[in-house]
């Protein structure tokens, strides 16, 4: 029976996420109701675990929900995004849209700019594009999340994206774990998923379906007279990549700075410079993205200027940032319960390999597909079981960057269930339903999940890193 009432609470939050609900405001209420199930009284379990759990969250990765969305922001507003898809899916060609499509997305999410800024600056030339070579344009989301949010994202070494950046804190890990495996799942899944794309072209065309009729939100004529230039639109994305590979592999952080404000005695404080390096490093990058953007883009903002976008952008992670923090307070209040032993204890029962990963994987995978979130999900998951995982690596020799990897890769698999944030967005931008455009976006979804595992296989067989 307390399994049943955890299980009915995830459901719960899973339907009501799927409605349109916000988790800010149901996930303390099924977080709740599972604890009263079990004998819990509700307001302790409310105000000291469930709100100490998301402010904790907070406190780690704000900064880098807010950076990034600032970021795209700039990027977005100066046109400085929308000018390096233009040139990519320029230079790669319409006979090739699928493929150019990929890349524009690849380029700009491996660069730091969020998949949301991603979407508005490709989708209406993604569409001029599938239109004028007679593709189906329900594969158009599907073509955006592969270059967007599936290897760039958490498969890369360094990509700045955060589901690359929560690892570091539980492993003491950077950006740059397992840099082998990410490059050989990053491929993995860019194979697998232009092969399908193109399949799916050939099988259009085959039977006579071409771009589809009576379609809404079609981008009108597109305008790049006053784009900037693509050369110094690159330059704010290398910077990122630049300044954090060096901020994380080149300087050496002294280790003793932590220890005035440790004398303070902070609440909140982390226990060593390894596990918020990353973030720092992070931190300086964006800022210097930033600034660049902003000094190259300046003449390009619209009304409102700078002052306009560095608002919008502050404003707009909150609600991403509370969204994730509200499922990890979930997390960690399912995870006080009685009934949750059993179920940790199965997780961590699964001894395939006789290694953490295939535990890890399955563990992550699942919860980012119950909550619709690869940081929520990862995030949960990480709070709860990462000491464990961390523990059992150490005493058979293995490296936590491996850990990190396959937590990151696993994150961005089941992920994109229909009730996902994203997924939802980006159906509505491009004007189409689930029914029209998800199988595709799935089968994307189901090559992601399945690079993770493969990753994790080629781990125990070879011993790479």
């Amino acid at each position: 029976m307390e399994v049943l009432g955890i299980l009915v609470s995830l459901f719960l939050l899973m339907f009501f996420a799927y409605r349109g609900y916000s988790v800010i405001l149901f996930a303390p209420v099924f977080a709740l109701l599972a604890a009263i199930s079990q004998g819990l009284s509700p307001m302790p379990a409310y105000t000291e675990l469930f709100m100490a759990k998301a402010v904790v969250y907070i406190k780690s990765f704000f900064p880098i929900f807010m950076l990034g969305a600032v970021f795209g922001k700039v990027m977005e507003d100066t046109g400085l995004a929308k000018a390096i898809a233009y040139k990519i899916l320029q230079a790669v060609g319409k006979e090739r849209s699928i493929l150019s499509v990929i890349l524009a997305g690849t380029v700009l999410t491996y660069g730091g700019v969020s998949l949301f800024v991603v979407v508005f600056a490709i989708y209406p030339f993604a569409a001029a594009m599938f239109k004028e070579a007679g593709i189906p344009k329900r594969l158009i989301p599907a073509t955006i999340v592969l270059g967007g949010c599936t290897y760039t994202m958490d498969a890369f070494p360094g990509t700045p994206q955060i589901q690359n950046i929560i690892p570091t804190t539980f492993f003491g890990t950077n950006v740059y774990a397992a840099p082998i495996l990410g490059i050989i799942g990053g491929i993995m899944i860019f194979l697998g998923g232009t092969y399908y794309l193109e399949w799916r072209r050939k099988t259009a065309k085959a039977r006579g379906e071409g771009y589809g009729e009576n379609l809404i939100n079609e981008p009108t004529d597109i305008d790049v007279k006053d784009l900037p230039d693509w050369k110094l639109a690159l330059l704010p994305l290398l910077a990122v990549l630049v300044v954090n590979y060096i901020m994380s592999n080149v300087f050496t952080w002294n280790p003793n700075i932590l220890a005035p404000f440790t004398a303070m005695k902070l609440p909140l404080m982390v226990s060593s410079v390894k596990n918020i390096a990353a973030i720092w490093a992070l931190i300086i990058s964006v800022v210097i993205g930033i600034i660049l953007a902003v000094a190259i883009g300046f003449r390009n903002l619209p009304a409102g200027g700078v002052a306009k976008a560095l608002n919008a952008g502050t404003i707009g992670s909150l609600l991403a940032i509370m969204n994730v923090a509200s499922e990890v307070g979930y997390g960690n209040v399912i995870a006080s319960l009685p009934g949750f032993k059993s179920i940790a204890n199965a997780l961590l029962g699964i001894h395939i390999g006789g290694t953490p990963l295939v535990s890890e994987g399955v563990t992550i995978t699942t919860l980012a597909a119950i909550t619709g979130s690869a940081s929520g999900g990862m995030s949960i998951a990480l709070d709860i079981m990462a000491k464990d995982w961390l523990a059992w690596a150490n005493s058979i020799g293995m490296s936590p960057e491996v850990l990190h990897r396959v937590a990151s890769m696993a994150s961005g698999g089941l992920d994109s269930m229909p009730h996902n944030g994203v997924i939802i967005t980006l159906l509505a931008i491009c004007g189409l339903t689930h029914k029209q455009a998800y199988p595709d976006i799935f089968a994307i979804v189901v090559i992601k999940t399945i690079a993770a595992f493969a990753v994790i296989g080629i781990h125990l067989a070879t011993g790479i890193v």
